[in-house]
């Protein structure tokens, strides 16, 4: 079971032993991998598609693995004594942040949380911390032309309220190798767009402070880096 650069980063990110709830696990790859290497002691695999469902079926019989498989959304088929770890990827991250508020359990500090969001990286991360989630570890890996983050949590600490312009990277993101690239990347991203608010002649004042307050947040961090 060959992993995509993607998956590759997310399943490195596993404890040896865990035992897995994947959710939205599609054809199953990734607990599927990680059941053939001997890297985790059981795997549920979640999605709502029969489809994909079907196909980590024939995927897990092919490889000579047990995979609980559970149609249904998000987690409303799995148990907090199930598992020990739950990975979500390919998902936008607010698709994320409503799939762990519809579970509290995934909360109480007894489970690590290893999400790989495609989208509102920083609208994911100020759900973690207002929710009492420590960032424990974030790893940076490039698909394609494309960088990704993977971001491991766990819950049970002091909820804190971080404007968004203050979440476009945690401290965890800073030690990560390939850092710097990827920020520099966000950098130029998001001077584009203020430079692009700024010319706009219907501008909201706030929006556009709020703007110039991530510029300046991700500058300071790059020299901090440098």
């Amino acid at each position: 079971m060959i992993l995509t650069p993607r998956l590759a980063c997310l399943a490195a990110q596993v404890p040896q032993g865990a035992f897995l709830a994947d959710i939205g696990t599609d054809h199953g790859k990734l607990p599927i991998a990680l059941l053939r290497a001997g890297r985790i002691a059981s795997a549920i695999g979640s999605d709502i598609g029969a489809g994909p469902l079907a196909h980590a079926a024939r995927n897990a019989a092919e490889h000579g693995v047990t995979l609980s498989l559970r149609r249904a959304p998000g987690l409303d088929a799995v148990r907090p004594e199930e598992c020990d770890t739950v990975s979500i990827a390919g998902m936008g991250g607010q698709t994320i942040a409503q799939i762990l508020a519809a579970a509290p359990w995934t909360t109480d500090g007894a489970h690590l949380l290893i999400l790989q969001p495609m989208t509102m990286v920083y609208e994911l991360r100020q759900w973690l911390w207002a929710h009492g989630h420590t960032i424990e570890r974030e790893t940076i890996c490039r698909e394609g032309r494309r960088h990704y983050v993977v971001l491991s949590a766990r819950g049970g600490g002091e909820a804190r309220q971080v404007p968004l312009e203050a979440c476009a990277y945690s401290p965890a993101l800073l030690r990560a190798p390939g850092a710097a690239d990827y920020l520099q990347q966000l950098y130029s991203r998001e001077r584009r767009a203020l430079a692009g608010a700024e010319r706009a002649r219907t501008a909201d004042p706030a929006r556009l402070a709020a703007r110039r307050a991530l510029v300046a947040q991700l500058e300071h961090a790059l020299e901090d880096l440098q």
